[in-house]
């Protein structure tokens, strides 16, 4: 008897042990817009060391990734745009209302490396610079999309760009175009431009018509690991963070 006894302390103590290995290993999943997908992948060997945990990510726009949430795609950390994240705090799928500010970018403008680089430093240029490229890509869905749609319509020239205009689902197919020579400018957020191969920065919009999006981070109401998740936002929102956020063309929140 004492010795059955013993094996059933023994199994359960290896159970416990075991179940915590696993709670201690699994992975933590992130949902994360394209806009900052840079930032994430630079940062996140050094974010699974901090956080003791591996790290997987999925990056989609903005607008695909709330449409996942709402089908009932399972998640730790998401990060997309800071109204987004209110709007699924409000729907009771993330905590912490707005979230944790993460970063905030502008709307620029890619181009081919080598091509040529026209001033589009005021609205009279960028207006000159529109009208004359061949065809243009961006986003139809992006977080970038309606600065660039007010932009078009504020220069007048909203109906002349349409027929010019190749619309592409995420930023990989805007950048993609111009790196293959399918339209002169590639209009997305610049955080999205700087990495893309075969491209770089003409520049960022003019003031007039520059608007940034900011990028929060929250964790699922249904986390499997919300100590983790809870962890690996403090990382990205903190000093470690800071100089890959400046570099991929990202201002701190």
């Amino acid at each position: 008897m004492r010795k059955l006894i013993g094996v059933v302390i023994t199994a359960g103590c290896a159970l416990l042990l075991s179940q915590g290995a696993v709670a201690q290993t699994s992975e933590v999943r992130v949902l994360a817009s394209n806009g900052i997908k840079a930032v994430v992948e630079d940062l996140r060997t050094q974010g699974e060391r901090a956080i003791g945990h591996t790290i997987s990510v999925e990056y989609r726009p903005t607008a695909a990734l709330k449409h996942e949430i709402d089908a009932g795609e399972p998640f730790d950390v998401v990060i997309v745009t800071v109204e987004s994240v209110a709007q699924l705090s409000k729907e009771g799928k993330t905590v912490g209302g707005e979230g944790t500010p993460i970063s905030r970018v502008g709307v620029g403008i890619g181009i081919r490396k080598g091509a040529p680089r026209p001033d589009i430093s005021s609205p009279e240029a960028i207006k000159r610079a529109m009208l004359g490229a061949k065809a243009i890509a961006y986003g139809s869905v992006g977080a970038s999309t309606p600065y660039i749609t007010r932009m078009f319509d504020a220069l007048g020239i909203a109906d002349t760009m349409k027929a010019k205009t190749l619309l592409f689902d995420t930023s990989d197919g805007t950048n993609g175009a111009v790196a293959e020579g399918k339209a002169d400018f590639g209009i997305t957020l610049v955080s999205e431009i700087l990495p893309a191969k075969g491209l770089e920065l003409l520049g960022p919009f003019p003031d007039e018509f520059q608007g940034y999006v900011r990028f929060s981070a929250a964790v699922s109401a249904n986390a499997k690991n919300p100590e983790a998740a809870s962890a690996l936002i403090k990382f990205l929102a903190g000093p470690d963070a800071l100089s890959s956020i400046k570099a991929r063309g990202m201002q701190a929140h």
